[in-house]
């Protein structure tokens, strides 16, 4: 399959982001600190982890929210800290609009429980950012204060920004994505609760988008979100998705964007990159255009370098297509080291 085009909204720049301690990423060094390792092309660089994320409970659960300690670097460090602080944040622009992004997302709502301090992290963030790359920002809050000062930082000139997102659950958003002229990813989730199946999306959609019609959206600007659930939890859900992508794209037409979580379909399976990009694929050809993704690996380049004769492709596909119960043919691949 030839993909000519796919909106990535890179997902990196979010405080929920975790790497393991003493992993990979996340070494002691000589003098008893720690440091994220990162890279800016070929050369290795060094964002040292403060005193206070040391010890805290992800910590001692071996997990650290990397790009929460580059905001508090860049905004409470000093020196060379400081300005880690800053350059990681700008790498990890740098490389999602290298690998294509169409836009970035940023989220500070993890960074601390603290209102005014988020309001003040999101504008920082969005500033940073935007100095480091081309492409507009996707503004990600569940508070409609970080949102309204994320799309203020907002530079309109490289293009409309993006609000992530709008739902019956979160109406108030689509005054405020108005009032800024952005396009918004509308999320099939209900007042009360995520739906359970293709009928419930769709219910609720066809209640969100006439919302988004009245506000003045047209529908270039509806990137619409069916919402996708780990096949871990339930086999079928690959299937849900898929299915809706097909009514949402026959119902709304062929003007509207359907973009979604794609990643999430993989929690708790091995081999996620694998599973995330035959997912994709499966949902590009029912009708989705984009996702919120990684654009290292997630983009139309590898969508269309994708062999959907591979047997590692196949084994993905069955999983996700419920073909494989339980996914035991795949999960004794992924043993094996055949995929």
């Amino acid at each position: 399959m030839q993909v000519e085009s796919f909106i990535a909204v890179g997902e990196n720049i979010h405080c929920t982001r975790i790497y393991k301690v003493g992993g990979k990423f996340v070494k002691e060094q000589p003098d008893g600190g720690w440091a994220i390792c990162y890279r800016a092309g070929d050369e290795a660089r060094k964002l040292p982890v403060p005193g206070n994320f040391i010890g805290a409970g992800d910590w001692e659960n071996g997990k650290v929210k990397h790009c929460a300690v580059a905001i508090w670097q860049g905004n409470y460090g000093e020196g060379d800290a400081q300005a880690a602080g800053v350059d990681y944040i700008q790498q990890l622009a740098k490389r999602q609009e290298a690998a294509g992004a169409t836009y970035l997302d940023i989220n500070v709502d993890e960074f601390s429980t603290d209102v005014a301090e988020r309001v003040k992290l999101m504008q920082w963030t969005v500033k940073v950012t935007q100095e480091a790359v081309a492409i507009p920002m996707s503004i990600d809050s569940s508070n409609e204060a970080i949102l309204k000062a994320g799309l203020e930082a907002c530079d309109t000139e490289r293009g409309r920004p993006m609000v992530n997102s709008v739902s019956l659950e979160r109406q108030d958003a689509i005054a405020v994505a108005a009032e800024h002229n952005a396009v918004v990813i509308a999320s099939a989730a209900g007042e009360e609760g995520l739906p359970a199946n293709t009928d419930e999306r769709m219910a609720n959609l066809n209640r969100l988008i006439p919302m988004l019609k009245e506000a003045g959206f047209g529908d270039a600007d509806l990137h619409i979100d069916p919402l996708v659930f780990p096949i871990s939890v339930d086999g079928n859900n690959g299937n849900g998705f898929l299915d809706a992508v097909a009514q949402i794209r026959a119902t709304f037409g062929a003007e509207v964007h359907i973009v979604a979580g794609l990643s999430n379909v993989s929690f708790g399976m091995p081999g996620r990159k694998l599973i995330n990009q035959v997912f994709t694929y499966m949902a590009v050809e029912k009708g989705a255009d984009g996702g919120i993704v990684d654009p290292m690996h997630i983009n139309a380049k590898v969508l269309s370098g994708l062999d959907a004769e591979a047997e590692n492709f196949k084994l993905a596909q069955d999983l996700l297509s419920g073909r494989d119960d339980f996914g035991m043919n795949y999960i004794t691949a992924s043993r094996e080291g055949k995929l």
